[in-house]
């Protein structure tokens, strides 16, 4: 199982320029104060541009993070599911730049990131 079947993300949408993915909220996930883990949230915008370069490159590439930035606007209490529009700034030969908007189940937004991929070299077809 990989992390992001672990995590049950699903890509909602698909534009030109990036997705928007839907994170189900476990209990876990959760602070003892009832809101979403800081770490949760930097996570679903590092998957949510994951999915953005897949959809845009048309999954050719491997690729690995090489810098991620959230500023957290508000907390995630009482919901069931994150959702996180990711657009790529920039898809270049070697970097790729996507920021992403994180809202509730209400649409309220919680914060916002930018992501940075790096381009490993293209996928080839297992033997």
């Amino acid at each position: 199982m990989s992390f992001t079947d672990f995590l049950n993300l699903k890509v909602m949408e698909h534009s030109s320029d990036g997705v928007t993915i839907e994170c189900p909220l476990e209990g876990f996930y959760f602070n003892p104060d009832g809101s979403l883990h800081g770490g949760m949230i930097a996570t679903i915008a590092d998957e949510a541009v994951w999915f953005a370069i897949e959809h845009v490159t048309g999954s050719k590439f491997h690729s690995t993070t090489i810098e991620l930035k959230v500023n957290y606007l508000r907390p995630v209490v009482n919901s069931a599911v994150v959702h996180a529009r990711a657009k790529l700034v920039k898809a270049g030969k070697t970097l790729c730049v996507g920021t992403v908007e994180l809202c509730d189940e209400r649409g309220a937004l919680c914060a916002i990131s930018t992501v940075t991929y790096m381009l490993l070299g293209e996928k080839t077809e297992a033997a």
